[in-house]
Parts: structure tokens; sequence; C-alpha cells
């Protein structure tokens, strides 16, 4: 039996937008390991565990960037991988492509690699050579490496920090269109709704959205401002948890964002950056409307004033020009735009097309010695 061992750094993501993957692979006959730091969200990992995968813990700081760290997760990725003795490894997001792509060289497994995005670690000018030169050396050794975004694609190609005949572009994580589908609101109240969901942090525009929300929450009545998601960053606690308009509601966190998406009338991403954003994907299935930053990871979802509007990434007035342009829509103008969400999506961003993407490649690399 063939053995694939999965590298990523957070169960949530592994299970919400890998896990038809992973059910095909074991429906395939493949033998499926997965390694996980530590995990809030243990009922994540337990539920990939119930479809057949074996779960392996390792211990990863996301965020950090201590060099003696990272070299201790190199020495756990070679142990796993000397334990495991995979015929193929894929690996998520920058510490599990860069550490685990390094280990399995060492090792001699083949990698498939998924850039889900550049994050922080490619704006930053301290750490962007750095990073430059690790994601070099690690794609020269990985078998594929896959793209979300043609944008991500560029700048690989155009620094010289990959080959062009072992680029994919997938259409991101796709999004399971039986899952997320058109549903009616539990309870229309003539209140135009918006929700961001993500973690709560700088990068992902929350400051944006409380301004702009804060600013029209005087200027209209009907409107409703929600947030969804975890914090990430200590201080916004306190300037959510504190807020006083009763236009601006916390929702917590949420096992299934179904419940909340069906309930409102347009997501809104103010994201600085994106993979392929899995939050408009997702309310675009459910037959939304979607407001975001005019930046790679959102443009290919939002067609501009035809599904949802984009706006000027980092600009508070920006956001609020164009939340109060979609506030200022008819009903049906809404509506409109939402069945033109769900069938963008359809056509494009059907998680099977990601899933057939990974079994080619699958395939070809575990029959090449054949």
């Amino acid at each position: 039996m063939k053995k694939i061992l999965i590298l990523a750094n957070n169960s949530v993501g592994l299970y919400n937008f890998r896990f038809e993957l992973i059910n095909k692979l074991i429906n395939q006959g493949f033998e499926v390991y997965f390694s996980l730091p530590e995990q809030k969200d243990e009922a994540k990992v337990q539920l990939i565990i119930k479809a057949g995968a074996k779960h392996i813990q390792t211990y990863i700081n996301r965020r950090g960037i201590n060099p003696l760290e990272d070299l201790k997760l190199i020495k756990e990725y070679k142990k796993i991988i000397r334990e495991v003795n995979p015929d193929l490894i894929l690996t998520y997001t920058i510490k599990p492509n860069i550490y685990g792509t390094y280990a399995a060289n060492i090792l001699k497994k083949p990698v498939i690699m998924n850039i889900t995005g550049i994050g922080t670690s490619l704006t930053n000018s301290k750490l962007k050579k750095i990073v430059m030169n690790l994601y070099k050396y690690a794609c020269k050794k990985a078998e594929f490496v896959f793209f979300q975004n043609k944008s991500n694609h560029t700048l690989f190609i155009s620094n010289k920090m990959v080959e062009h005949n072992k680029t994919v572009i997938i259409p991101g994580s796709g999004v399971n269109t039986s899952l997320f589908k058109p549903v009616s609101e539990t309870k229309e109240d003539g209140t135009i709704k918006f929700l961001f969901i993500g973690r709560l942090m700088k990068e992902k525009g929350i400051e944006e959205y409380l301004e702009a929300a804060e600013v029209l929450s005087k200027k209209y009545k009907n409107i409703e401002f929600q947030i969804l998601g975890p914090f990430e960053e200590e201080k916004y606690k306190e300037i959510i948890l504190n807020n006083k308009s009763k236009q601006i509601k916390y929702l917590g966190t949420s096992n299934d964002v179904r419940t909340e998406i069906r309930e409102v009338n347009c997501i809104v991403n103010p994201s600085y950056h994106e993979g392929m954003s899995n939050v408009l994907l997702e309310g675009a299935a459910m037959g939304k409307p979607l407001i975001a930053s005019n930046i790679p990871g959102c443009i290919e979802i939002i067609e501009d004033g035809h599904n949802g509007y984009l706006f000027e990434v980092r600009s508070t007035s920006s956001l609020e020009e164009t939340l109060s342009r979609f506030i200022d829509l008819d009903k049906n103008e809404r509506a409109i735009m939402g069945i033109r969400s769900r069938s963008k999506v359809e056509a494009e961003f059907d998680r099977n097309m990601v899933i057939d993407e990974y079994m080619k490649a699958i395939n070809y690399i575990v029959n090449k010695g054949r």
C-alpha cells in the first residue's frame, strides 16, 4: 500500500479545505498520515482520524522566527519521514513547505508543495530576502509546486524561485459546492447584514472594517456589522468586546460557518493579502454578494459590479464608500449579485477541480518508478 504523508500547521484548514482530498486518497487505497502541531480544535483532528488517516503531532510555532526552533522542526520532520517512510509528501503553508521539503530531500522523498499565499514573510522587507532564498531552495527540491493564484505564481517565476515546468495553478482550495449552497435566511427583518469572517488581526483588515462600521452605523440605522473568528492579536479582544455600538456584533467562533453565512446579505473581506480567499468562495457558493480588497486572491472571485465590489486595500474611506454603494442597492439588485456569485463558483472554483489536479500529480509521482 502506497503511503502519503501530509505536513500542515492547522487542523481547521486541513479539515475544511483538504478533507475531500484525504477521503479520495483513502478510497483509492493510499495509507494517509497527517502531521500537525497541537490544536485548539481537537474535534477536526478526530474527524480526519475517523475518515481513516493517522495523526502525528508535531511542534510548530506558526508565527515564530527563531532559527533554533526551526532547526528543531527540521529534525522532527526527518524523524517523522523516517518512521512513516512515505512514497510521497504533501506540504501546506510556509514552514511545512520549506522545512518539510528540506527534510524530505535529505531522505530522498518526493514532495508536492502548495503555496497557500505569500503572507507577511514575503511583504516584510526584513524577512523577504531570507524567505525568498529558503523558498528558492525548497522549490528546486519539490516535484511539483501548486499555486493558488496567478500573482503568486508570477512572483515566484519572475524571481527565479521555481522552474515553470514544475508549477501548477489551481483555483485556491476550491469549495465544496454540495456542502456550501444557497439557503434562505431563517429571519428577514429588513436589516442589511455584513459579515467579516477571519482571524482577528491587523493583516486581515479588521481595523478598517471596524472604522467603516463606526462611521456608517451613524449614517444608516438599517445595517449591522457582524464579526466571526478567533482573536489572533489580543488588542482586538478589548476593542471588539468593549464596543458600545448595537450595530457591531461579535459572534464568537463557529464550527460550521454556513449557519452564520446564511443569515447575512454580504460577505466582507478587507484582508491585506490572500492565497485564494476561502471566506469569499464559501460566501459565493451560498449565493452571497461579496466585498473585498482589490488584491490577488480576491480579484479572481469578484467581478467588480457583477457579483460584488472591490475596494482599495488598507483604505477605510474606500471601504466605506463601497459599503455605501451596496447599502444603496435595492433588494432585487443584491439578489442578482448573489446568483452571479454562485454561478461563478460552480464554473471556476469547484473543489473537484483541485482534487483532480492533485490526483493527476500524485499518480504520476507514485507510478513513475514502475
